[in-house]
């Protein structure tokens, strides 16, 4: 018996054919260079049969990038000086006036920016021009001695329209040669030679303008609109007084004066007012609400008591001033029907300046009880009053003025800012309007004998 090698042709051939090619036949006559051949090829498909089985390396990436850029590493330099790590930047610290000034800058490269973008073949508005170089005051003659004489004639209104401002003369505010006017009745605005404080900021207030379109704004022009204001109120004051009443006057749908109408707006402030307007009381002992000692009721009750105390012993003698606000209830208590009574006959016997001056600051205050305490500090026509205060030994109040009133007025506001901090441009924009309001009330009340 022949001995069967293992390296021959036909037993590799045999053992591929198990393996690989199950299917392949060989012949019996093939040679031995086609048995080497169809080794080597059995070989082959086996090498390629056993890697095609190896677990393929997986093209889907371990990290999912975020950005198309490339990832870069990072180059970390040498540490050459040891030392502690900085300090934290801190913001830098902005003054109220650092901030008016930035916003003015800012205000003027969108003007520039505007006056660029408009058509420069066009000729621009005349409204944005201001046609006037200089502003001055002149003092105008009366023009009718005797105002009784006129009175009797019943022909106020022709004479007032045309000129008329007080027996006496009154003061005149000039752009250039040009007077300025009253919106309503067109004629030149007059201003009481006992107010020359008034003229003189009137007069300043145009000079500040820098083109007619800002003359249109009344926020721009406080002290023009309530001049205006009480010039037509004197208007009719002295047209109404010339003419007897007739039955068509004293009906009830007939329309109010302007005298009426503002007595009428400011008499429900006396039951919502924010002078009376107190906040509850502070918890009981044991309660596990935060307690701050001053509370703002008792910061409320102080800076109201004195203010109630004035008002109810030498303008509204006798009259009862209640809280606006119930214990418990966040819905105002009206005042007593004698308290309104009192009021409105004694807002219905001011005079035209002192009316608009009170009608200023009770809008701007939210208060008519703080507003009456600024008219009777500053008004002519209570300067008697005040002199028989002074002159007693037991008056030891200070003036009260636009800070006083202001302060008043907005104590709750400032509690609370100062607790959680003041919101930029609103905030501070009301404090600065509230006391410009109160300034053009003094001026357009005060005035020299």
């Amino acid at each position: 018996m022949a001995e069967l090698r293992l390296n021959s042709p036909k037993v590799q051939i045999a053992v591929l054919k198990a393996e690989v090619v199950p299917n392949l036949v060989v012949r019996k006559t093939a040679s031995l260079p086609s048995l080497y051949l169809l080794v080597s090829i059995c070989l082959l498909l086996k090498t390629t049969k056993s890697s095609s089985q190896l677990p393929r390396p997986s093209t889907r990436p371990t990290c999912r990038l975020l950005h198309p850029s490339p990832s870069s590493a990072a180059n970390p330099l040498p540490v050459t000086q040891p030392g502690p790590p900085p300090t934290a930047p801190l913001p830098a610290v902005t003054h109220y006036r650092e901030r008016v000034d930035r916003r003015r800058r800012q205000a003027e490269l969108i003007r520039k920016g505007q006056e660029i973008r408009t058509n420069q073949s066009k000729p621009a508005n005349t409204l944005k021009k201001r046609f006037w170089k200089e502003v001055s005051i002149r003092t105008s003659p009366g023009m009718i001695p005797n105002l009784q004489t006129v009175t009797q004639a019943r022909d106020l209104d022709h004479y007032f329209r045309n000129g008329l401002t007080a027996p006496d003369g009154a003061y005149t505010i000039l752009l250039d040669s040009r007077p300025v006017r009253n919106p309503q009745t067109k004629v030149p605005l007059p201003i009481p030679l006992s107010k020359s404080h008034l003229a003189t900021a009137i007069a300043h207030e145009w000079d500040l303008l820098t083109s007619v379109q800002q003359a249109l704004r009344a926020h721009l022009t406080p002290l023009t609109s309530i001049a205006s204001r009480a010039h037509d109120l004197v208007l009719q004051d002295a047209t109404t007084a010339s003419l007897e009443p007739s039955p068509v006057s004293a009906a009830p749908h007939a329309s109010r004066t302007i005298r009426e109408d503002i007595v009428s707006t400011l008499l429900p402030y006396l039951d919502t007012d924010t002078l009376l307007c107190w906040a509850p009381p502070s918890p009981k002992e044991g309660d596990l609400t935060l307690q701050v000692v001053p509370s703002l009721r008792d910061l409320q009750v102080r800076a109201a008591e004195p203010i109630v105390a004035y008002l109810t012993s030498s303008i509204w003698p006798g009259v009862q001033l209640n809280p606006s606000l119930e214990e418990g209830s966040i819905l105002p208590s009206q005042q007593p029907a004698e308290t309104r009574a009192i009021v409105q006959g004694w807002m219905s016997g001011l005079n035209a300046w002192e009316l608009v001056g009170l009608e200023r600051a009770v809008l701007a205050g939210k208060s008519l009880c703080v507003g009456a305490r600024l008219i009777c500090e500053w008004g002519e026509s209570f300067k008697d009053v005040r002199d028989a205060l002074r002159s007693s030994t037991s008056y030891k109040e200070k003036r009260f003025g636009i800070e006083e009133a202001a302060q008043a007025c907005s104590l709750e506001v400032a509690w609370q800012t100062g607790r959680w901090g003041e919101v930029e441009d609103t905030h501070d924009v009301d404090k600065e309007d509230l006391r410009s309001q109160f300034g053009s009330a003094i001026l357009a009340v005060s005035g020299t004998p």
